[in-house]
């Protein structure tokens, strides 16, 4: 299956409609990021899942989930066969949501209109 092009996916699949029409049972891994999924070598979220995805194994993401709900999207795409990623994503959240001159950011072209910077958390990292 290693570098087999008919057993990649255009796009890793974030939702559970994509699995099924991949025809997937379950994912072997799931990556959960705080950033938007973007299917490309910019973002490293996208990069680790077609690396994963390269050594043979089914990829999908979670892009951005909600984790201040009943945590519906922690349990979307079942259970993978291997294991759960979890990354913050491509940008501190810092800089996601603060300008160089400390204002509040209006906007993020990655998010959908209904996440903003008060849905997202805030998380230092180092």
């Amino acid at each position: 299956m290693k570098n087999d092009p008919e057993s990649k996916a255009k796009w890793l699949p974030t939702t559970k409609q994509e699995i099924d029409d991949l025809e997937w049972d379950h994912p072997d891994v799931i990556i959960f990021s705080g950033d938007a999924y973007v299917d490309h070598p910019s973002f490293g979220p996208a990069v680790i899942g077609r690396v994963i995805e390269d050594e043979g194994f089914r990829v999908a993401i979670v892009p951005q989930p909600n984790w201040k709900d009943d945590l519906r999207d922690f349990r979307k795409l079942g259970r993978p066969n291997y294991f759960f990623g979890v990354t913050a994503g491509n940008m501190d959240s810092m800089v996601n949501h603060y300008t160089a001159a400390r204002r509040l950011r209006s906007d993020d072209a990655y998010t959908p209109v209904s996440y903003t910077h008060l849905t997202l958390p805030t998380i230092y990292s180092v």
